[in-house]
């Protein structure tokens, strides 16, 4: 058994001025920036019970693609292709997937609070 959920939307930015970019996000979904992990990622602040929402600096076009976490990343993953997704290919310690229709979407492991309690339970 294992268990995923939806974790929050990642804002994918083709852009040189991430800074620029995660300042217009933050501005217009009305969320404080937390401090730059690095030269990539600018996480908003959405409170304790938000859903994850980060601003990345990407080399493809611009795009929103979501992220479902899970405390068993190959179990998912085989679930999900099971419905019908496909495995693109894996980044880091996570998977990036295409949903039988088109969809680009990552499955990462689990990233925020209340995760045991609020997730999905799978055989």
């Amino acid at each position: 058994m294992h268990k995923s959920r939806l974790a929050g939307f990642i804002i994918d930015c083709q852009s040189d001025d991430l800074d620029g970019a995660a300042k217009f996000w933050s501005q217009a979904l009305g969320y404080s920036r937390k401090p730059m992990e690095d030269d990539i990622y600018v996480p908003l602040e959405t409170g304790p019970e938000g859903l994850h929402i980060e601003v990345q600096k990407v080399d493809h076009p611009s795009r929103v693609h979501l992220d479902i976490e899970t405390d068993d990343i190959e179990a998912e993953v085989a679930r999900l292709e099971g419905l019908g997704a496909s495995r693109v290919g894996k980044v880091k310690s996570w998977w990036v997937m295409a949903a039988p229709t088109g969809q680009l979407f990552c499955v990462v492991r689990v990233q925020g609070k209340g995760f045991e309690e609020k997730a999905n339970q799978w055989e």
